[in-house]
């Protein structure tokens, strides 16, 4: 490689992972979690969480971390809205037996929600019980 050219080939670099960086950075949020809740026989206490997702559509995984331990992961669905959500909020379920499960998550300001697999949450009335923030 000659002088000339490594500057460009460093630049080039530089722009590449600042925007892997980005893109990761886009797949994360905190959530508080107001009661507790099951995510895939998980149980998670109330609390501040953090969520991180790979993938898009309905082929999407869900990690909740704790600090920087994984609590919980999910397959999901990414939904979209028809509006971008007002504001971050989780939406939980009630099951038949009267414990709750984490359903959805969705950010303020986006107009998709991260819908976890029923068949890994339970069921249920869903019902606003947390806010993502």
């Amino acid at each position: 490689m000659t002088a000339q050219k490594f500057p460009k080939y460093l630049t080039t670099l530089g722009l590449t992972l600042l925007c892997a960086a980005a893109a990761f950075a886009a797949n994360k949020a905190s959530v508080q979690i107001i009661s507790p809740v099951t995510v895939n026989g998980q149980q998670l206490k109330s609390g501040d969480y953090s969520v991180q997702w790979d993938g898009s559509g309905s082929d999407v995984h869900v990690q909740i971390l704790r600090g920087k331990k994984v609590v919980a992961s999910s397959n999901a669905t990414m939904v979209k809205m028809d509006h971008p959500a007002p504001t971050d909020s989780v939406i939980v379920n009630t099951n038949p037996d009267g414990t709750k499960s984490l359903s959805e998550i969705r950010f303020g300001g986006k107009d998709f929600a991260l819908s976890l697999q029923k068949g890994e949450t339970g069921g249920g009335a869903g019902a606003a019980a947390g806010a993502a923030r």
